[in-house]
């Protein structure tokens, strides 16, 4: 009798959970999948830059080359960034490196190459531990900066460029304009459905970064005080998500999401040079004080310099 008992339970129990996942489907299936482009279930995550397209010595390399008088033989700074960041500095590599300070082989630079690309959340650590010695960023988050704080480093940030922070959709959502006010409704709960910012009747689901990253640092400054909180009907609408112009417009220009305007404005360079963008956020060369060397201040002289600021305008961003 206990067995058949057992058995009925089980029975039960198998059979609730195959009705939760067959409407899970289901919703999905019906709701969810038609308000989404072909391939592209969600604008979060914009497109990730290939380190062997941004090589500094490779012939077919895309960085922007530019052949400079200044050279840096020895005692070479280690430079490393954020993933946005690095064709700028491994342009910076190519145009006052030797070729044989850059080592890269599998896929990944070799642990005594002066260019690294260890990301936004492990390559600042390493630049507190002293392992790099210039790492380009946006504004480090409050927990890095606390971490430097704590193992007594004091960090010198130098901008040496601006970028738009952008917000996307998928391409087939109606709305193409928001407001600074909307979005941080949007983002803290306030407002929940694309019908409310003129769109269709569907949640909006608000998406988010790694924490640590430089896209959700800049997330949070954004937001200022206020919590960002997620929609919990959001899976059943349209994603909006946000990144830096750079990462996204090609995505943007090629299908698949579509970069919004704010306020009215939209994130083009004149807009972020001019000031009319609202969201615009600075970026920047980062150093330990203790680390300041003759051949890390060449480094920092050469990104302000004309020829520095042709590397960032023509990689795609705004020069200081």
């Amino acid at each position: 009798m206990n067995k058949k008992k057992l058995i009925c339970q089980l029975l039960v129990i198998t059979g609730i959970s195959a009705f939760f996942i067959s409407f899970n489907l289901l919703v999905f299936t019906l709701f969810t999948k038609p308000c989404l482009p072909a391939g592209e279930l969600s604008p979060s995550e914009p497109k990730t830059i290939s380190v062997e397209k941004y090589l500094p010595f490779d012939e077919n390399s895309e960085i922007v080359r530019i052949d400079s008088d200044l050279e840096i033989t020895e005692n070479i700074p280690v430079l490393d960034g954020s993933e946005a960041l690095y064709p700028i500095y491994s342009a910076v590599a190519y145009s006052i490196y030797p070729e044989n300070s850059v080592s890269f082989s599998d896929g990944e630079f070799s642990p005594e190459s002066s260019v690294q690309m260890k990301n936004t959340i492990r390559g600042f650590t390493a630049v507190v531990d002293g392992d790099t010695d210039i790492f380009l960023t946006a504004h480090p988050s409050e927990n890095q900066m606390a971490y430097a704080e704590e193992k007594g480093v004091e960090l010198e940030l130098v901008p040496i460029g601006k970028e738009a922070f952008v917000f996307i959709v998928n391409k087939e959502n109606p709305v193409s304009d928001l407001s600074v006010d909307e979005i941080r409704k949007i983002y803290s709960g306030e407002i929940t459905n694309w019908a409310t910012v003129g769109g269709e009747f569907l949640p909006i689901n608000p998406t988010k970064r790694l924490e640590n990253s430089g896209s959700q640092s800049t997330m949070k400054a954004f937001m200022k005080e206020t919590e960002m909180k997620s929609n919990p009907l959001g899976f059943l609408g349209r994603s909006i998500g946000f990144s830096f112009r750079f990462y996204v417009e090609d995505v943007a220009e090629n299908g698949g999401i579509k970069i919004l305007s704010v306020n009215g404005i939209y994130p083009d360079k004149e807009n972020i040079s001019n000031g009319n963008y609202p969201v615009v956020a600075d970026f920047y060369a980062v150093y330990r004080k203790d680390k300041d060397t003759e051949n890390v201040k060449k480094v920092i002289d050469f990104l302000l310099s004309d020829e520095g600021k042709k590397i960032i305008e023509e990689t795609g961003y705004v020069p200081y």
